[in-house]
This record gives structure tokens, C-alpha cells and sequence, in this order.
């Protein structure tokens, strides 16, 4: 049997080892949305992910979002269209928007007394949609680590050990001030140190050939598992994450001003999508193709940003170990 033959044998086995396939009939849709795809013109969803209790005795309500649009990236400032209540409108939440489904992306921290109380976020799209997600107490949404890893994909179909399950978040530290002010056009680079404790074990498709298919599959190159993957239908569980260490950074909130923020602001390099993009070759952890990139070798990740438009902008870095995250912001004045 020939290598090439060997890759296709053992990717077959090992996809089917390590993935759930379901058949599933697609029942009848209320909204037209839900029954297609849709580049932009779309609106978002809100979503309340769960809650947990913090060391201090106070608690951590977690949302996240889904963005309907597949290209388009929404912006909706703070005040009517995007606020929550009772009390403050503003509790630290997006006023940018990605695309697809962007799970656990802020906690609003409210007192270890918070009881049988309601916290809505409402937000209204640009199309004039409206939805709302609603935070409470209740005992079905209390969620741990494992329950994130799960939500997010890092655990496949489900299954985990001991060592997944001991995983720890990354750890994240802007290097220098969080606030900073450079010119319309002008590059301006920072750096984040990112550390981890390697679990869970990075998706490495090349090792998992060698190890599994004998001195034939040492002569294997990433370019011909590629080629291979690509010509495999990928897996399709409800969520499916290839994990692995990353950081990426993206705008969080831009000034109320600024039209296609996305068109705007421009990352170099080009960002890890922190988005669940399934398209096979996205540059997106839930996507069939997707390889975690190398990692600095004094875990310093350097990232240069500019921005076309003047403002006040809020960026989101996000450290992602596959299963669970930390996040980093940095405020940047663009002057004229």
C-alpha cells in the first residue's frame, strides 16, 4: 500500500474515531433566516451563556452573541439599540459585532445576593430587529469550565480525561500601557505575552499520521495530509474545534461615527478568526483545515494595527487554548 493510499486509510479511521456523526432532518423553519445563509443585511442574536460563582462571593453573568451575517460586521453603539436593565445600560458589553456565533465573550459581575433578579440585554440591529437574552440564577445555567469546553468544542463529541479535564485558562498580559494614541494611517505595534500549560494537547494532523501509521507514513509531508483533508468531507458534530494555543485581537467598540468599522481598522498580521467560521480553509479554530499557528518562542506575540478614521476605539485580545480563554483590552485614541 503506498503512502498516499495509507493518509486516506488513516484519516478516515481517525475522523471516525473522533467524531459523532448525526443524520438529521431539517424540520420546518419559522424564519427565513434560519433556512439560509447570508453574507450581511442580517441582525444578531443575544445570548445568555450561564452564570458562576467568583472567589469574592460576587457572581459572573457570561453572554455572547450570534451574528446571523456571515461577512458583515454589525455596529451598534450603547443606548437604545444596545443596552441592558434594569440599571446601567452600558455593562461592558460589544458595540461591534462579529460574524456567526461568538460564545462567552464578556461578564457582567453583579453582587453574591443577586437571588431571583433579571438582567436583559437588549439590542436592536441595524435592520431593526429586535432580541434580548435575559441573565438569572437559574440552576440549569450554571456552568464550570468543563461545561465552557464543551459549549466551545474543544471536547469533540463530548468525551474528556482527566488531563482535559484539569485544563487551566491561558494567561494573557498586555506589555505596556492600556491606553495609547497614534495617527490616522499610522501603524502602531504592541505586544501581549501569552502563556499556557499545553492542555488541551494541540490539533497537530501530521504527528497524529506519523504515530499511527508506521514507517510508511513517515514519508508523509503537511502539503500531501493537506491535500488529503481536503479532499475528506469534514466532520460535522454540533460544534467541533481543532484545539491549539492562539491570540487574537479584533475591535470591541468603535466610535458611534465611524461607518463599516470592519473596512476601517486593519490587524497585521491578518488575526485568528475567534469566530466559529466552519467554511474548511477559514483561518478559524472550527474549521476543518485550521492548524494552530506557531508560537513564539518567548511567548511575546507582537500585532500592529491602523486605523483609517479618527476615534476613540476599544480593542479585544482574546487568548484561546482551544478550551478555555482570557481576554486583554487595549484603548487606542486615533488622532488626525
Amino acid at each position: 500500500m503506498n503512502t498516499e493510499k495509507i493518509l486516506k486509510t488513516l484519516l478516515a479511521m481517525t475522523t471516525a474515531a473522533a467524531t459523532l456523526f448525526a443524520s438529521v432532518a431539517i424540520a420546518e423553519q419559522p424564519y427565513h433566516y434560519a433556512r439560509n445563509s447570508y453574507q450581511s443585511g442580517q441582525h444578531t442574536e443575544v445570548a445568555y451563556e450561564g452564570w458562576r460563582e467568583n472567589e469574592d462571593g460576587t457572581i459572573s453573568l457570561t453572554f455572547g452573541y450570534f451574528n446571523h451575517n456571515w461577512e458583515e460586521e454589525l455596529d451598534i453603539p450603547i443606548g437604545e439599540n444596545n443596552f441592558f436593565s434594569p440599571g446601567a445600560a452600558d455593562r461592558g458589553q460589544p458595540t461591534h459585532f462579529l460574524p456567526r456565533r461568538n460564545r462567552f465573550t464578556f461578564d457582567v459581575i453583579v453582587p453574591g445576593d443577586f437571588g431571583d433578579s433579571e438582567l436583559v440585554w437588549e439590542v436592536t440591529s441595524p435592520n431593526g430587529l429586535t432580541r434580548r437574552a435575559y441573565g438569572t440564577l437559574r440552576a440549569d445555567y450554571k456552568i464550570d469550565n468543563m461545561i465552557i469546553m464543551s459549549e466551545t468544542g474543544a471536547l469533540g463529541a463530548g468525551s474528556s480525561d482527566a488531563v482535559t479535564r484539569a485544563n487551566i485558562p491561558p494567561v494573557s498580559e498586555l506589555i505596556g500601557d492600556e491606553i495609547r494614541t497614534v495617527r490616522v494611517g499610522e501603524a502602531l505595534t504592541f505586544q501581549t505575552r501569552v502563556t499556557d500549560d499545553g492542555v488541551p494537547k494541540p490539533f497537530d494532523p501530521i504527528g497524529r499520521i506519523r504515530r499511527l501509521g508506521g514507517a510508511a507514513a513517515a514519508l508523509a509531508t503537511p502539503e500531501m495530509v493537506r491535500n488529503r483533508m481536503m479532499m475528506t468531507p469534514p466532520p460535522k458534530p454540533t460544534v467541533a474545534k481543532n484545539n491549539g494555543l492562539y491570540l487574537s485581537w479584533n475591535v470591541y467598540r468603535a466610535p458611534d461615527s465611524v461607518e463599516n468599522v470592519q473596512d476601517v481598522v486593519h490587524f497585521d498580521p491578518p488575526q485568528v478568526k475567534p469566530w466559529e467560521d466552519t467554511r474548511p480553509a477559514a483561518n478559524s479554530p472550527w474549521s476543518w483545515l485550521w492548524v494552530p499557528p506557531e508560537l513564539p518562542a518567548d511567548d511575546i506575540h507582537e500585532v500592529s494595527v491602523s486605523f483609517d478614521e479618527p476615534g476613540t476605539y476599544l480593542l479585544w485580545g482574546r487568548a484561546d487554548d482551544g478550551g478555555l480563554y482570557s481576554d486583554q483590552y487595549l484603548t487606542v485614541n486615533v488622532t488626525r
